[in-house]
């Protein structure tokens, strides 16, 4: 066990050294062992005398640096086996490290701290595990929140003691890991490092060793790379980054399902200890890894696994594997990976029993299904348990409706099927393709679809007979024979034993009568099928005459599915493609549809119903090919990532060549996105597609490796792109399949032959064996790690080009540079991205669309707004600042539905930073007039207001009957010169160009404010000098400017309520401007207030005249040389931008209530 050091000044009294090195020994005590003579004896005896608690431990490892002559105990032992762990620890992790420390002390001072991190963690570890937090992860939870300033909303996972790199010297310290944050803290030798990442700005996250790091962590960012070692456990802490690391990418790529299905549920109250949110996040990992294993629908949830052992009777063996029970299925994966997996679905299980144990067979547990299979397993270490857990799981399964519903013979028989188990008995017990649930259901349709109850290949086929087609008949019949013996051996159905025996039979093709049947089992569909009847049915009534974007995308691409096949050149085929691909689209809205579906679905229906490819087009874009067929077709990225560096790997000589030619990103998403079945014959690419829903995507790769194997020498010679995709698509088309029984169809993709001799043709099968034979090193677990590696890089990449694109759209007047506009987005995206985590009843969090055009996919809301506002304006306004965020945003929310985008958002920032005097004070004037000043705001002048508007209705008649003079004229004109001369074309032109022209918003455009607005505009200015260095000058100089503008607006009442009345008593005669004679006394009679008391200026007096225009205000401000100063003062974004970045790991993580809090 490590010990905290302490010293030991005499280290060789009663020790002998064993193993040395520049920093460690390790020692064994005398009497211990071989050896000791007579000190040994004695100091033996003296152990065995002392009592149990002053006993010592047999070996101990010291820390001792060359030149001292003390010495610090690290560890001790009570066997060699237990210290010679913690020495090769030591060895491997500290020894090269340590040799990089310049002095003594350092090095001492580093060792002491490791110790005594990797005590706290293994202490950590052994704390009970209850209800509350173990009370030292509370402590380091309080912790991290005072250190990194985190809120009560952002839970601590688990927290790790580490080393980071800082160039070449390790700073111990520890690792916080959060759910939306890495967080660092080292403080030693009086050096501190403080280090906090978001989860999604992480770009690559890998575990290495390399000569300078030992076995370390690395994860990158856009701006910084980051090593950690020396952990204790470092396999659970990458694992447990990279589950946080991935949640994060699920949140970028979409925010709807991301927030429907939360890797950590998010109750009221959140978690509060660390076990229930580290098993959440170890109980999805699991979780998934059981459904992909097994091709289980997404919503199962894994109850628990037990090792045991299951008797195959197909070799009499009783095989070693592990049973996991879910609330719907016993599924059985032996240690062996080929050796056999079995899907037990309980709505097929009839009898759970106990078998009486024996040496030979212990706690034996015997379950049997309804196709009258019976399986054994034993060596059940908590059997009863077991038991009671599935007839839990059994008495929940649904009941038969009234009529059928029958009473459980016994307690451990359960009977509980849905109403659609007879099917699958019949699919048990005949070799029929299993028949669809739809035919009787379906109604008014199943006239409109004959494929309702069979594939269309069986309807559009000539009836030729086996004997007919000779040598390929024969064929075909050894295959259907060969998989029936395998279905009497190893059962049929769901319950079927897979082996290494199944696989081989995939490999040698499945037979055509059979294919539809398989695809179903093997890919999982059969089992959502069953448990949904009607659902398609439903799904297509719901669908049909809705239309979307996603319907015309269909129509548009119907006619180009498999047009070669006779199946689609009639409207019964295309018919029932429009309505599986348009009941998808209804179904999942996220994905709608997506170029490729339509060639993958028309193949599906050429082998099964409907319903049975609607099935299997669920199993493919949701399970088996995830994120594929979204918008960003983020899935196929993934994986042709993953190809490139299998290329790497595999075929080294070629990679580099490939990459140069850039080929692979042209190949690959083809390739993958429809299986090969756009760029082989149809009969050779059905046998891959046997293959890939038996095996996965390790499929697609393979074949796609060994096309680049065997065109290597070609593609090596290749000058550019066009060549050697040349080469490769006539290889292609030349891959056949000998053994197909029905008729050739042409492949339409275009023969590249180019004049020259066709190439030779490659059988699939042998394709196939090859591609087996040279990378069937692949394994499902490799390629899952490589995807989340790649997915990082792909999803960080897709953000990147949606930040140019956006910052792109932004008009190059605003007047921030590149720079700053792309630093701002980040800033906005997280904030957007916050809102999406904790507080999902926002609507910028429910509204967020990834199928959106870049620029709208993130918004913010006026909460958020102000958050951003508060940090990043020029204006600070101390506690008004949130109302002018406020009036902001209603400013630049033009469309009213309370959200603004980053382009909206940027404009309301640059008008603050940006332009001249004129500009920022015409921002500062439409803040306090509607529709950014809302009338709550005003109500305490309303009295004032009242005064003010009285002459107002006469003088908006006055303007009214100019106007209507003015027109009336213009319309004379007209008439005159229609009658007088032919139109002008060129004149109206000039007309339209000019309506299309922006009209730059000039001072003369703006409406007139009365006093409540003025009154407003005056709190505002008086709060945004309260901060500043020239305070008392500034409110000097609006004190002054106020006043003078107050005594203009009375002046202008005054004058306008004069000209009113002169104008009704007399009417001026024609042309001849009315003569202003304004009072001679206005100026005495007005009282205006003491210059330096600002609440006369803010409103408290209701009559203090008219309020002025923005030209009269601008006119006045500039006789102020200390007003124009402050605003055309510069001021720097980019450091406001840095301070928002810290401010930002304080509330990206905090709820709705805190954040409102905080701004309250």
């Amino acid at each position: 066990m490590w010990l905290g050091p302490e010293e030991v000044l005499v280290a060789n009294a009663l020790w002998v050294t064993e193993r040395a090195n520049p920093f460690f020994v390790l020692q064994r005590r005398r009497g211990h062992g071989k050896g000791g003579g007579l000190t040994g004896l004695l100091v033996g005896t003296l152990d065995v005398v002392l009592d149990s608690s002053a006993r010592v431990a047999p070996y101990r490892i010291l820390h001792q640096t060359q030149d001292s002559q003390v010495y610090w105990t690290v560890a001790c032992g009570s066997s060699r086996k237990e210290i010679t762990k913690h020495w090769e620890w030591l060895e491997n992790n500290l020894l090269q490290t340590l040799s990089i420390f310049d002095t003594e002390e350092d090095i001492t001072t580093f060792v002491k701290g490791k110790i005594h991190g990797i005590i706290a963690e293994e202490n950590k570890n052994l704390q009970p595990q209850g209800d509350e937090d173990p009370g030292k992860f509370k402590e380091a939870e309080l912790k991290m929140r005072k250190q990194f300033g985190m809120p009560e909303g952002e839970k601590l996972v688990n927290y790790y003691s580490c080393s980071y790199w800082k160039g070449r010297v390790p700073r111990q310290g520890w690792l916080y890991l959060t759910v939306n944050h890495l967080c660092f803290y080292s403080f030693l030798l009086g050096k501190e490092v403080s280090l906090v990442v978001q989860w999604v700005d992480v770009t690559r996250l890998e575990k290495n060793a390399t000569l300078l790091f030992p076995e370390s962590i690395r994860v990158d960012t856009r701006d910084q790379e980051l090593f950690f070692s020396m952990f204790l456990n470092i396999s659970e802490t990458f694992k447990l980054m990279e589950q946080l690391a991935n949640l994060a990418m699920r949140q970028l790529l979409d925010s709807e399902g991301f927030l429907e299905n939360k890797a950590l549920p998010r109750p009221p109250r959140p978690h509060s200890n660390i076990s229930a949110l580290k098993r959440d996040l170890d109980a999805r990992a699991k979780n998934e890894c059981y459904c992909a294993t097994f091709r289980l629908p997404g919503d199962e949830r894994l109850d628990g696994h037990t090792g045991c052992t299951l008797w195959t009777p197909f070799n009499k063996l009783h095989i070693p594997g592990q049973m996991f029970i879910s609330s719907n299925y016993i599924c059985f994966a032996s240690k062996e990976e080929d050796a056999c997996h079995l899907i037990i679905p309980l709505r097929e299980v009839t009898i759970v029993e106990k078998a009486d144990s024996s040496s030979v067979l212990p706690s034996p547990l015997s379950i049997s299904t309804k196709s009258k299979m019976t399986f054994l397993f034993a060596n059940l270490k908590d059997r009863d348990f077991l038991v009671q857990r599935i007839s839990d799981f059994l008495q929940k399964m649904p009941s038969k409706p009234p009529g059928n519903s029958r009473a459980g013979r016994k307690a451990s028989i359960v009977d509980s099927a849905p109403e659609s188990s007879p099917a699958l008995q019949e699919v048990s017990e005949q070799p029929a393709s299993p028949t669809s649930p739809l035919g009787g259901l379906q109604g008014s349709h199943a006239q409109e679809a004959p494929t309702a109850s069979q594939g269309l290949l069986k309807l559009f086929q000539r009836n030729t007979s086996m004997e007919d087609l000779g040598a390929k008949g024969a064929k075909e019949k050894m295959k259907e024979e060969s998989w029936h013996i395998h279905f009497f051996e190893y059962g049929r159905g769901m319950c079927m034993y897979r082996t290494a025996m199944t696989r081989e039979l995939v490999l040698k093709g499945i037979p055509e009568s059979l294919r539809g049947e398989l695809w179903l089992l093997f890919s999982g569909a059969w089992n959502e099928m069953v448990t949904h009847p009607g659902y398609y049915a439903e799904l297509v009534e719901k669908s049909t005459g809705k239309y979307s974007l996603a319907t015309e995308e269909i129509e548009r691409d119907l006619h180009r599915s498999m047009p070669e096949h006779p199946a689609f050149q009639n409207e019964l085929g295309i018919a029932a493609l429009r309505r599986v691909l348009t009941a998808y689209a209804f179904r999942n809205p996220t994905i709608g549809y997506c170029q490729a579906m339509n060639i993958v679905t028309s193949v599906l229906l050429l082998y099964g119903s409907e319903e049975e490819a609607f099935w299997l087009l669920v199993a493919l874009c949701e399970r088996m090919l995830p994120d594929y067929y979204n918008t960003r077709v983020v899935g196929a990225l993934v994986d042709q990532g993953i190809f490139e560096e299998l290329t790497r790997d595999f075929l080294p000589q070629l990679s580099e060549k490939m990459q140069d030619l850039g080929v692979i990103p042209s190949i690959s998403l083809s390739w993958f996105l429809t299986l090969f079945l756009s760029v082989m014959p149809f009969e050779s690419a059905a046998v891959i597609v046997d293959c890939f829903f038996y095996e996965g995507i390790k499929v697609i790769l393979q074949v796609a490796l060994a096309i680049l194997d065997a065109n290597m020498e070609q593609l090596l010679g290749c000058s550019d792109e066009g060549e050697a995709m040349t080469v490769l698509g006539r290889y292609l088309d030349n891959v056949v399949n000998k053994q197909s029984v029905s008729p050739p169809i042409p492949h339409l993709h275009a023969l590249l032959t180019s004049g020259d001799d066709p190439p030779e043709e490659v059988d699939i099968f042998n394709l196939l064996k090859v591609s087996y034979e040279k990378f069937s090193s692949l394994r499902a677990e490799d390629i899952e790690q490589m995807r989340f590696k790649q997915r990082l890089k792909v999803i960080q990449s897709l953000e990147d080009t949606a930040k140019r694109s956006v910052v792109r759209a932004i008009p190059g007047d605003i007047g921030f540079s590149i720079e700053e506009l792309e630093d701002l987005y980040m800033v906005f995206k997280a904030k957007q991205l916050a809102s999406q985590y904790w507080g999902s009843s926002r609507p910028a969090a429910v509204r967020r669309d990834p199928s959106l055009p870049y620029l709208e996919q993130y918004r913010i809301d006026t909460n958020q707004f102000q958050e951003l506002f508060a940090s990043l304006t020029p204006w600070a306004c101390g506690s008004h600042t949130s109302v002018l965020a406020g009036r902001m945003f209603r400013l630049l929310d033009e469309n009213k539905d309370s959200l603004i985008n980053f382009k909206e958002f940027v404009t309301g920032i640059s008008r603050m930073y940006h332009g001249d005097l004129t500009e920022k004070l015409k921002v500062l004037y439409k803040l306090h007039l509607p529709p950014a000043l809302s009338p709550e705001e005003a109500e305490s002048a309303l009295e004032a207001t009242h005064y003010f508007t009285e002459n107002s209705s006469s003088e908006e008649a006055l303007q009214q009957e100019e106007q209507e003079g003015a027109g009336n004229d213009v319309q004379e004109k007209r008439r005159e010169e229609k009658g007088t001369s032919p139109p002008d074309y060129r004149h109206y032109l000039r007309m339209w160009a000019k309506e299309k022209e922006v009209q730059k918003e000039t001072i003369k455009d703006l409406p007139k404010m009365n006093q409540e607005q003025f009154i407003e505009l005056c709190k505002t200015l008086y709060n945004m000098f309260s901060e500043d260095p020239m305070e008392q000058d500034l409110y000097h100089a609006i004190a002054t400017v106020a006043s003078l503008l107050l005594r203009i607006g009375e002046v202008g009442r005054r004058f306008s309520a004069w000209s009113g009345r002169e104008s009704r008593d007399s009417a001026p005669e024609e042309g001849e401007p009315p003569a202003p004679h304004p009072p001679q006394d206005v100026a005495q009679e007005l009282q205006p207030p003491a210059a330096g008391d600002p609440q006369a200026k803010a409103g408290g007096d209701t009559h203090l005249g008219k309020a002025p225009q923005e030209s009269q205000i601008l006119a006045s401000i500039l006789t102020e040389s200390v007003l124009v100063n402050f605003f055309e003062k510069r001021v720097d974004i980019g450091l406001k931008i840095k301070d928002q970045r810290k401010v930002e790991r304080q509330f990206s993580t905090s709820s709705d209530h805190e954040q409102s809090a905080v701004l309250g």
